[in-house]
């Protein structure tokens, strides 16, 4: 089978020719349809992701597919069952053994691009606003960031939960993209942020996945007893907070990593899924994919996050 693969911490990844794997015990063999990519595929490319596996390893976080062989002791899954996985790793390849803790099935209704798409950049949104800020109807939500993956999620998810939605994004081809997703209030990068939120009233939630100066901006303009949500830093700079600050306004900053709930609380995960999953088969959110690239494109597809050319969602289709 074909995969990109790090062959060594620090080279660059290769597509590369592997032994197809087999399942062992409580785990199940997927023929891969589609992958999602995401920010932290760059960060394992230079080893500074908070969970960069050791070499050698293949790259991608969310896959689907269609399960073509089970292991001893796998009850519960069968050959044919069309799957979602986040898999953390291995997913740009045709086939992926994953344990079966990590795989759900997705409605007949839902395709393998969409499945790939929604689970990081919607299972982050939804627990992040549901779960971790207690987003409530009628509150401001300021996404930053807003036309790339985890912020057209972070739109959709805040919209549903009545919240009255904030939007900044770069240019008006990504603000126009934003504003389909449903956003209110539309706010261009090169605007001053602080001053064009505070005029609306100010935010109760912020949602970055930017960082830097623009995490500053956005902690300035957040009302008393807001929340902020640093899901990312895509500016670069991780910023630092003035704990003064928290104190003076009663302010909470709030830590979100959703694969982190793997390790104590799965069902967190799985619980969010199946409300994403529900809301997807009723209509409610419909992932945006700006490209979807064969295997042998992966690295193309990967300087499009780079470069931010990209919105919403990039997938591969091995």
């Amino acid at each position: 089978m074909q995969a990109y693969r790090i062959s060594a911490q620090g080279e660059t990844p290769t597509l590369s020719t592997l032994a197809t794997p087999s399942p062992k015990h409580g785990q199940v063999r997927v023929e891969i349809k589609a992958c999602g990519l995401n920010f932290a595929d760059l960060l394992m490319q230079k080893g500074t992701y908070q969970d960069t596996p050791p070499a050698p390893f293949t790259l991608g976080m969310e896959i689907s597919g269609v399960v073509d062989e089970v292991g001893f002791g796998v009850v519960h899954l069968s050959v044919g069952d069309r799957v979602a996985v986040f898999s953390g790793q291995g997913g740009l390849a045709e086939f992926g053994v994953f344990d079966v803790d990590r795989v759900t099935r997705i409605p007949d209704s839902m395709s393998f691009e969409d499945a790939a798409a929604i689970q990081i950049a919607y299972g982050t949104g939804h627990i992040a606003l549901h779960h971790r800020a207690r987003l409530q109807p009628g509150e401001s939500l300021l996404v930053t960031g807003a036309a790339g993956g985890v912020g057209l999620t972070a739109i959709e998810i805040g919209k549903l939960m009545g919240a009255t939605v904030i939007a900044q994004a770069r240019g008006d081809e990504k603000l126009a993209i934003a504003q389909q997703a449903g956003a209110d209030h539309l706010i261009d990068a090169d605007e001053d942020l602080r001053e064009r939120v505070l005029a609306l009233g100010g935010a109760d939630v912020v949602y970055d996945a930017i960082g830097g100066d623009v995490f500053k901006a956005a902690f300035r303009a957040t009302n008393p007893e807001g929340r902020l949500l640093p899901i990312g830093f895509a500016g670069g700079a991780v910023p630092q907070i003035p704990a003064n600050h928290l104190l003076v306004k009663n302010l909470s900053v709030i830590g979100v990593y959703f694969g982190g709930y793997l390790k104590f609380r799965p069902q967190i995960i799985q619980d969010s899924l199946a409300t994403l999953f529900r809301w997807h088969s009723e209509g409610k959110i419909k992932p945006h994919i700006s490209h979807a690239l064969p295997l042998s494109e992966v690295a193309q597809g990967l300087q499009l996050l780079a470069e931010r050319k990209s919105t919403g969602k990039v997938v591969i289709t091995p």
